[in-house]
């Protein structure tokens, strides 16, 4: 098993939360320094990492002894601050969530960090690692004989309230299609094995936060949208995003479709979410349509209930988090989501925004090479 791995916590709101819980189902990990500015928040995460102790500031963290690795949950705005603080201080394994950075002016500062850091960093991308995704991406190709057209669909809950009210704001998060949706633009490029060229987009804020006002500002954080990216292989995909849909059996709709048939993942929301007069929340589902024969075949991929118990994120943080450890203790050579992975996905998210906002599409190599 080897020695414990003592982990540095920057930020434990929900998410923090999540990442604390699922550190603690981990064998020979433990998290023993935590930065929380929020006097709520950290006595609750030292209620749920009841072996850890708080710390006043990044630097404070930074300079105890007892921190083999760092985990980022802090607020979106916060990250790429944290990342260049961490670097001209001290090198350690990161896991980093999503997304990378918020402002395009940051991305010269990012790619100066991946150039010059010399520690592993993982950037957090948990849609990867659910169960019925991770057997969607394995089986993708067989099923479909090569992915022509992908479509996401993700119908969900409003943005939760969050310490600040700072996720209602495109400034701290980076907009939505940044803030939520590079998680499935990280997909994208994942399941089809290329880069995008290309990239269109309507959205507007319809429903959600109309009427919320925070110091004398409007929430202005779109709520539904549509997104078109070509591939440079000749691939499409598209996102179709809803956040006025908590109603839906599925929250997560994957589709991909190619020459020898289709493939369809269905993916819960949060178990804590369901209505309880509905009795058991549903299971994941991989569903194969292939072209001849015809018919689907329908698996179901049920997921541990102690990891759903974990997190809002059907067991992927756990998976991760296990991978992570691998990383951190020298057995994987490199992160399974990458700097790289994780910069493209951020700007993919801009790139979207700017093409709801003006109505045109948006060439991705001008992106690519800022």
């Amino acid at each position: 098993m080897g020695t414990t791995i003592r982990y540095g916590m920057i930020g434990c709101g929900m998410m923090g939360h999540e990442h604390l819980r699922n550190i603690a189902l981990l064998d020979n990990a433990r998290v023993t320094v935590i930065f929380e500015p929020d006097p709520q928040m950290a006595a609750s995460a030292l209620e749920t990492a009841p072996g850890a102790r708080p710390v006043n500031s990044l630097v404070d963290l930074l300079a105890q002894e007892d921190v083999d690795c760092l985990v980022i949950t802090s607020p979106n705005f916060c990250h790429m601050e944290q990342l260049c603080e961490i670097a001209a201080t001290r090198t350690l394994p990161i896991l980093v969530e999503k997304p990378l950075f918020t402002n395009i002016a940051d991305l010269a500062a990012l790619e100066e960090f991946e150039r010059d850091y010399p520690a592993p960093v993982w950037v957090a991308m948990e849609y990867r690692f659910m169960p019925p995704i991770a057997a969607f991406a394995h089986q993708v190709v067989q099923a479909t004989g090569g992915i022509k057209m992908l479509t996401i669909r993700e119908h969900r809950f409003p943005f939760l309230t969050k310490v600040g009210d700072w996720n209602r704001f495109n400034a701290k998060t980076g907009g939505t299609f940044v803030e939520k949706c590079c998680h499935f633009f990280d997909l994208m490029r994942l399941l089809i094995g290329a880069e995008p060229v290309r990239i269109m987009a309507s959205a507007g804020q319809d429903v959600n936060h109309l009427d919320e006002t925070y110091d004398g500002v409007h929430s202005d954080i779109i709520d539904n949208g549509f997104v078109i990216v070509d591939f440079e292989n000749g691939a499409r995909a598209m996102l179709e995003l809803c956040m006025f849909a908590e109603g839906a059996e599925f929250q997560e709709e994957i589709s991909a479709v190619g020459p020898l048939g289709k493939l369809e993942a269905r993916v819960p929301g949060p178990g804590r979410f369901w209505p309880e007069h509905l009795g058991a929340p549903p299971t994941p589902l991989l569903i194969e349509s292939p072209r001849d024969p015809r018919g689907p075949r329908t698996t179901p991929i049920p997921v541990d209930p102690a990891l759903l118990d974990a997190g809002d994120h059907n067991g992927s943080t756990f998976y991760q988090h296990q991978l992570f450890l691998k990383l951190v203790r020298g057995e994987l050579d490199a992160p399974g989501v990458s700097l790289d992975d994780g910069k493209k996905a951020v700007l993919m998210g801009f790139a979207a925004q700017q093409s709801a906002q003006t109505g045109k599409a948006v060439e991705l190599a001008d992106w690519f090479e800022k």
